[in-house]
């Protein structure tokens, strides 16, 4: 079996957390107090729910706190493929929340339609009437189930509801996030937290999905777990927690050694049978989505699942081996990027690149006024060329960076005007991928390059061809490692199959 935590992305939180929070309190009373709803593979209805080591670890971050009832996160994301007991789970700490919140608190379980939200309700409800001691401390109501004694209640909303301004969330069960029409709902739940600062916490439980919702923007779900990598990667400070399980994207969908890569319950809550059926009845894309946990794009994909990873490699760069630098630089609420690569030795080597630098807002933090710091870039630029006498070229988008491309100039580098119009990006599309296809290139892993080049899609002008681009409806999706990447190699390939010499920027 494959190994189910840590899941192939996790968030980081301080064991000392972890070990002051509720989490061996909750899984305690889900021990005591959980059945199983339906009859499964995991069991037959009304029996005991019986909890995996995988799902106590994840109980345990998501209850992390500072024993005084505040959580280490707010926001939380989880990801699991379907039938990974994931409305079981969820119904149960819902519960547990209403009895162990505080005093007066609101706990809710919602979803994009009724029925959904209903699952995780009806649920909880059942977990209750079965058990006569938490039966005698509740009232039960057609979508609310009520504590009098501590004046906490346990409420169904969903994204149809009418209206839910006025609430004051303890605690909010977001069922199947990826299917929220638009983040509505995520809004004003989260924000319902406001008044209860860090003793309220928000768990939105999901497969994956289209990454775009109705409005054409990327979905909440998907913005989060977005989110989730940059933090996993170490781009940004915890602002959230997530545990995610997927299978790697270049993964043969239809190997079970994929599958239980996937899912933590595989096997075992979920069974192999489950799988091979719906691998020979469901569309791949669809496969891929909800029984592997990978997202979908909604437009067209630039690279083939897979094809960046097998061109990763750890490799050491050598400063004497002769370069080009591409740079994408922004000025305002974007980000810019320095990517090197590293011509070839001889003609049976390779094109080596990797990020230099990068500099991005942070999407998390709601706030206009980002600025890149043009003084720290202009810097980067000159320390490398300092520590790499043999840099040849920076390849330079001259918009916003016209004044540094002078300074760069006069301090000895050989800057090349690199305007990204389509004359020049379709063919150097063409080469990129031609070069990442046929492996002539070597990419240093990197999450931040990773994920700019994984929100490349592939835009058709004309009769002029495809060049990588990116969904201009949602800024928050930043291709520019991948651009500075492809002019970087563009000019390279030039210098390496043509010996051509540049025209310097004056």
């Amino acid at each position: 079996m494959a190994k189910t935590w840590p899941p192939t992305w996790l968030t980081p939180i301080p064991e000392e957390e972890i070990l002051a929070g509720k989490g061996d309190l909750a899984i305690e009373f889900i021990q005591a107090f959980g059945i199983i709803t339906k009859d499964s593979i995991a069991g037959l209805a009304g029996t005991p729910l019986i909890l995996r080591d995988w799902q106590k670890d994840l109980i345990r971050h998501l209850y992390a706190g500072d024993g005084q009832g505040n959580f280490s996160r707010q926001v939380n994301l989880v990801g699991l493929p379907r039938k990974s007991g994931k409305s079981a789970v969820g119904s149960s700490l819902a519960i547990f929340d209403l009895f162990f919140g505080p005093k007066g608190g609101e706990v809710y379980s919602c979803a994009a339609e009724k029925e959904q939200a209903r699952i995780v309700f009806s649920s909880a409800k059942k977990m209750i009437e079965a058990h006569e001691e938490l039966s005698t401390m509740t009232k039960l109501y057609r979508d609310a189930i009520e504590v009098p004694s501590t004046g906490s209640v346990y409420r169904v909303l969903s994204a149809e509801a009418y209206s839910k301004e006025g609430l004051n969330s303890s605690s909010v069960w977001l069922d199947e996030a990826h299917a929220l029409p638009d983040r509505t709902l995520y809004d004003v739940m989260a924000l319902s937290m406001g008044a209860r600062g860090k003793k309220a916490h928000l768990v939105a439980i999901t497969t994956a999905g289209r990454r775009s919702d109705s409005t054409g923007n990327d979905s909440i779900a998907y913005t989060l777990y977005q989110t989730g990598q940059r933090i996993a990667n170490g781009e940004q400070k915890p602002s959230m927690f997530m545990a995610w399980w997927e299978a790697p994207k270049e993964a043969d969908h239809r190997d079970p050694k994929t599958w239980e890569l996937a899912s933590p319950g595989y096997g075992d809550i979920c069974s192999a049978d489950d799988y091979a059926t719906a691998v020979q009845l469901t569309p791949e894309a669809e496969f891929k989505t909800k029984r592997l946990n990978i997202w979908t794009n909604t437009k067209s994909a630039w690279l083939p699942a897979g094809a960046w990873q097998s061109i990763e490699e750890e490799f050491e760069p050598d400063p004497e081996a002769e370069y080009v630098l591409g740079f994408d630089g922004s000025w305002k609420n974007d980000s810019t990027a320095l990517v090197a690569v590293q011509l070839p030795k001889d003609e049976n080597d390779v094109y080596r690149a990797y990020k230099v630098a990068a500099w991005e807002k942070d999407f998390a933090i709601d706030d206009d006024s980002w600025i890149v710091d043009k003084k720290e870039v202009a810097k980067a630029v000159m320390d490398f060329f300092d520590t790499h006498p043999n840099c040849r070229e920076l390849a330079c988008d001259p918009t916003y960076w016209e004044d540094e491309m002078f300074q760069w100039a006069d301090y000895g580098m050989p800057v090349v005007e690199y305007k990204n119009t389509l004359a020049r990006t379709v063919p150097a599309t063409a080469k990129l991928y031609e070069a990442v296809m046929n492996k002539k290139l070597r990419v240093m892993p990197d999450g931040a390059l990773s994920r700019h080049i994984d929100n490349c899609i592939l835009k058709i002008d004309g009769q002029r061809g495809g060049r990588i681009t990116k969904d201009y409806r949602n800024p928050k999706l930043k291709i520019d490692l991948a651009i500075a990447l492809m002019m970087a190699y563009d000019r390279a390939s030039v210098r390496m199959e043509e010996a051509l010499v540049p025209q310097v920027f004056v």
